[in-house]
């Protein structure tokens, strides 16, 4: 099992100052995603690919 250890974690600007929203982190192969609300509950990662996906599903608006 291969350990990340995401850099550069990032929250949405769209987020304002609300806590209840996830955040960004650069990893070597994709991203690592976790809830602002709980940072030590830890996060879980995604492959570019993957990520790449989601990022356009959410552009298309695919998610209601």
């Amino acid at each position: 099992m291969t350990v990340h250890h995401p850099e550069g974690w990032r929250k949405s600007s769209r987020s304002g100052r609300v806590s209840n929203c996830v955040e960004v982190g650069r990893i070597a192969d994709g991203a690592a995603v976790r809830d602002t609300k709980d940072r030590s509950a830890g996060y879980f990662t995604t492959t570019g690919p993957q990520w790449s996906a989601f990022i356009d599903a959410v552009k298309a608006e695919k998610f209601g």
